[in-house]
């Protein structure tokens, strides 16, 4: 093997380089930026000779190698990604779709100076959460309510407004772990609430509740399991029974619910998640979820219940550290003013129309992109279709299948992980499964438009055109 120093050798100096035609022409544009994108990748090279004492590539490889590094450092680090998995809310891409209101409502806020904290009737300071107020408790039929950044927000504000210092009572079996490994117990305990934890993981009766009770409870806690189900040798306690209890005792009664459904879909098909307004009307005196899963709105943590209790969040210090920007106030009421007619939110916001979707309207967009791939691959890859099933996602409906259909891919030249890798790295990039050495496309997720963007997508990915030294990375992702 030949001595490293020998081989640093061989790597061409910066001035080398740029006098290449391809990198003068970037050099026109961004000087600055092509020096140290060069400079980035020799070194880059130089730890891979040192390390592994491995030849250093041709001139060429590299002036290529340093576009492709030139062409990323100028892309905004957030991109449109065309999600083809087929799971609709998808935490690692940022899982609700904004309505074409929700979306106009939100560049108008960023565009342009609003009444965000001015009350133009009385012309003086008013409260940016007026805005959403009135038309969370018209269709929840809540007294008050109150808009924060997101959910675990709303959960541990609430705590250490209305129990730090004192004790919350939680059957063991709601003590879940939310994503990005936070911990409801942890959130708790960060509120400066006493966590009781009462029942066992796959039972929890009344009694148990009863008997936890004392002069230092402040809340009973339930936590809906929104990401997961308890099944076969099971009790729970229901939302009626906890909220007699806690009026019988005088302790509120709190709930998660984790996602939001504002409208019904048994008709869909969509069963076992209960509504909010469902809730509320059983009695319960706060409640809080999500603006960005089921509700199909932007990110936000929503808390709902008695005037008082509302009343008393937002009075505490922490609420200002908490609290929703314009853009997503705009987004968030525009979504929520859809709500008001039920058959028009699921027909315009963008989550609802999905999950949705009917099965015999997916698979007509699968025969039609099966037809528009075939004519395009031709000979490079097998392309057919496939009746699979999507996921809401998002930590919602975890027990919920909905039936779907994709286009399937098998290239003839690469393997199927190489292909899906290759279809992350192009403009945009495209997200799809990889199962039974099949690529497949799941329709369910893609936009309006997506479908005639895949057949470049594809033909660039199986053709090598956007394969880099600089492209071999691990993609991974979280399915929920």
């Amino acid at each position: 093997m030949e001595q490293p120093k020998n081989l640093l050798r061989q790597l061409p100096a910066v001035d080398q380089l740029l006098r290449h035609p391809l990198l003068q022409e970037l050099s026109q544009k961004d000087h600055n930026l092509v020096v140290a994108c060069t400079r980035q990748v020799l070194a880059g090279w130089r730890e891979k000779i040192l390390a592994a004492g491995i030849e250093p590539p041709d001139p060429e490889e590299l002036v290529r190698e340093i576009r492709n590094r030139y062409k990323a450092s100028g892309r905004s680090s957030v991109r449109a990604v065309i999600n083809a998995t087929g799971i609709v809310l998808h935490t690692n891409m940022g899982r609700a779709i904004l309505s074409q209101a929700a979306t106009e409502a939100a560049l108008m806020a960023a565009r342009r100076y609003t009444n965000l904290e001015f009350d133009l009737a009385r012309g003086e300071r008013g409260s940016r959460y007026e805005h959403v107020a009135g038309l969370l408790q018209e269709l929840t039929g809540a007294e008050a309510a109150l808009v924060v950044n997101n959910n675990a927000a709303a959960v541990y504000l609430s705590l250490a407004a209305l129990a730090a210092g004192r004790e919350t009572i939680i059957s063991r079996g709601q003590l879940v772990e939310i994503g990005g490994s936070f911990r409801v117990p942890e959130v708790m305990a960060q509120s400066g609430t006493r966590l009781v934890e009462v029942g066992t993981t796959n039972k929890t009766y009344l009694r148990d509740y009863e008997a936890a009770m004392g002069p230092d409870t402040a809340l009973l806690l339930k936590v809906h399991p929104s990401n997961y189900r308890i099944q076969g040798f099971t009790h729970e306690v229901t939302t009626a029974e906890l909220v007699d209890l806690g009026r019988r005792r005088q302790v509120p009664v709190m709930e998660d619910l984790g996602s939001g459904f504002l409208v019904d879909l048994e008709n869909y098909g969509i069963t076992g998640e209960p509504t909010v307004q469902a809730e509320i009307k059983q009695g319960v005196d706060l409640l809080t979820f999500s603006g960005d899963k089921l509700l199909g709105g932007p990110q936000a943590g929503i808390i709902l219940g008695r005037r008082e209790l509302v009343a008393a969040i937002a009075r505490h210090p922490l609420t200002r550290a908490l609290r929703v920007d314009k853009m997503t106030l705009a987004a968030l009421e525009a979504t929520l003013r859809a709500y008001r007619n039920p058959d028009r939110a699921v027909q315009e916001i963008p989550t609802l129309a999905a999950l949705v979707a009917r099965p015999e309207a997916l698979r007509r967009q699968a025969e039609q992109l099966q037809a528009l791939l075939a004519g395009v691959l031709g000979s490079r890859a097998r392309v057919g279709i496939k009746e699979i099933t999507s996921q809401a996602g998002g930590g919602s409906l975890p027990l919920t299948e909905l039936p779907s259909w994709g286009v399937t891919i098998k290239p003839e030249q690469i393997t199927v992980d190489e292909l899906g890798r290759r279809l992350r790295h192009t403009d945009p990039p495209v997200v799809a499964r990889v199962q039974d050495e099949t690529l497949i496309l799941d329709v369910r997720t893609l936009l309006p438009g997506e479908s005639e963007e895949l057949p470049r997508a594809l033909v660039e990915a199986l053709d090598g055109i956007n394969d880099s030294p600089g492209n071999h990375e691990n993609v991974g992702w979280e399915a929920n």
